[in-house]
């Protein structure tokens, strides 16, 4: 802090004193009480946070003397230092950044009337320089002394969310509790980061859940980091500490550009471009029903330690994640056959749809990976919607612009087909392994039907059913049908996918690809 009245003055000047334990109040936030309650739980105070999150000596504090306004419930009598919200903008591997971390050292980090507007200021900020935002949620939710000024400020925190979605990354770390109207800012930002053990997200708490159904259940089990992660599908990312979920959004961000209009950073790397994949050559069992880690795949033909998975352990049947080639960032979907066998169902269809059009926003190439034999049938996947969710698949796939290369590693039937990012949706280059079977459904399906009176009259109705089976995997479920066709480009060797795949990139960096003018789409929601 620089000297406010001149060296050697203190003792002259009452006001420094004064200055200097204002100026200490506002560091310490809520008292060291309140601090060591705050680390007695396994949590950080806000300042702490960011200190961690902002590369050293970079943060630029932004609106530090703000306090809620007196009113008559009290709050005239309430020491609030900087309302309870830390706000300002830094820096992160040297890039800038919008911050705000609540401090659930001071009122509990309730959101009021001012508390938001510091929060509405660096989104403005954030929205007008072109550089992403990151929030570190720690709040008991809205302050009900300001009453409907609180519910005000959410209000516009939200319209801000919404202006900024696809234009900056907005990025949500829930470190405490988030509860009520404070989870819809989370829910409108790109990813979520939640930290287990302290990070809770709900509309109403367990005593309400209690009193209108019955139901008894705890905060963490209702809405802590594992239940919005593998129930819920609405966190990205747990994590086990504070620091360690910190950690994730600096490497999320590596991958991202600052804005809508630039391209991300391109790391150097030592991975050659033309690296052998051969260990993917024996990987995928040729009978199609047979379980593999396709995560293995992604692996071997990504840059080496770079794919960065989202969303493991919701919709497993596929995975979604970031990762590099040739030093620049992709995002990579594919299908999981070791579960569900890599069927599409309700909640994988969604997380595809946001995860592509996120993509999208941010100038991430796709790279697709095939192996799905369609979409989950069942009467529970009907009448939950299967075909309005799975047309957000198609959707999101054929509005987007950025370069798209489709991999067909083996199944790829039907709807499922056309959905996993085919030429026909918008795919630019097409690859299929020549284990790809390419159909309208699986070979004993097309063989019952196609072959059903020579099975119903043959002797033996098995054996000619087998028969006929292997008929039509032999001449039409293979990859050279669709390739003789126009609707796969090349049938490679496996142990070259890195090479084609990276190459397709390369020759598509300059992509230009502009829809028709129209104010939105109106995508099947």
């Amino acid at each position: 802090m620089p000297n406010l009245v001149g060296a050697g003055t203190e003792a002259q000047d009452p006001r420094l004193a004064e200055l200097l334990e204002r100026m200490s109040a506002i560091e310490a936030m809520g008292g060291s009480d309140r601090v060591e309650r705050q680390h007695g739980l396994g949590k950080l105070t806000a300042r702490e946070r960011l200190g961690v999150l902002l590369d050293p000596g970079t943060f630029e504090e932004i609106g530090a003397h703000i306090e809620h306004r007196a009113t008559d419930l009290g709050m005239d009598r309430v020491q609030a230092p900087a309302d309870g919200v830390v706000t300002g903008v830094g820096r992160i591997d040297g890039r800038p950044v919008y911050v705000f971390a609540q401090d659930f050292s001071v009122l509990g980090g309730s959101l009021g009337e001012m508390h938001a507007a510091k929060i509405q200021r660096v989104q403005d900020l954030a929205l007008k320089s072109g550089v992403p935002i990151i929030g570190l949620n720690d709040s008991g939710g809205a302050r009900i002394q300001e009453g409907v000024d609180a519910l005000n400020g959410y209000g516009e925190i939200f319209k801000r969310n919404t202006w900024s979605s696809g234009v900056i990354p907005q990025i949500t770390v829930i470190m405490g509790p988030s509860a009520g109207g404070a989870v819809y800012s989370p829910a409108l930002t790109d990813l979520i980061v939640m930290v287990r053990g302290t990070g809770q997200m709900f509309i109403t708490g367990p005593e309400v859940i209690k009193s209108v159904t019955g139901e008894v259940v705890s905060q963490e089990a209702l809405g802590g980091a594992d239940a919005q992660l593998s129930r819920s599908g609405v966190a990205h990312l747990a994590c086990d500490s504070d620091v360690e979920a910190l950690a994730a959004v600096r490497k999320l961000l590596s991958y991202l550009p600052a804005n809508n209009v630039e391209e991300p950073p391109v790391l150097p790397v030592e991975d050659p471009v033309d690296r052998p994949t051969s260990e993917l050559r024996h990987l995928v069992p040729l009978q199609s029903a047979k379980p593999y880690e396709v995560k293995t795949v992604i692996r071997a033909m990504t840059d080496r330690g770079s794919f960065f998975e989202l969303q493991q352990g919701y919709a497993d049947n596929l995975v979604i994640g970031l990762a590099r080639l040739g030093g620049r960032s992709v995002g990579v979907v594919a299908n999981q056959p070791k579960v569900l066998a890599g069927t599409l169902d309700i909640d994988a269809s969604d997380k595809l749809a946001r995860f592509v059009r996120f993509c999208d926003a941010f100038n991430l190439p796709l790279v697709t990976l095939v192996d799905t034999p369609g979409y989950l049938p069942g009467t529970q996947q009907e009448y939950g919607g299967i075909i309005r969710h799975g047309a957000k698949v198609l959707y999101a796939y054929a509005e987007a612009v950025v370069p798209k290369v489709t991999v067909i590693l083996r199944k790829a039937y039907g709807g499922a087909y056309l959905a996993m990012c085919s030429r026909s949706v918008g795919a630019d280059w097409v690859f299929a392994w020549p284990s790809a079977e390419i159909a309208v459904m699986g070979p004993e399906g097309a063989a019952n039907i196609i072959f059903r009176q020579a099975i119903r009259s043959a002797p033996d109705p098995e054996a000619m059913r087998r028969e006929k089976t292997e008929e039509y995997r032999r001449k039409f479920a293979h990859p050279y049908v669709a390739a003789r066709h126009g609707q796969v480009d090349a049938v490679i060797d496996p142990g070259q996918t890195r090479h084609h795949v990276l190459r397709a990139l390369m020759a598509l960096y300059n992509k230009r690809d502009e829809g028709p003018p129209r104010r939105h789409g109106n995508i099947p929601l």
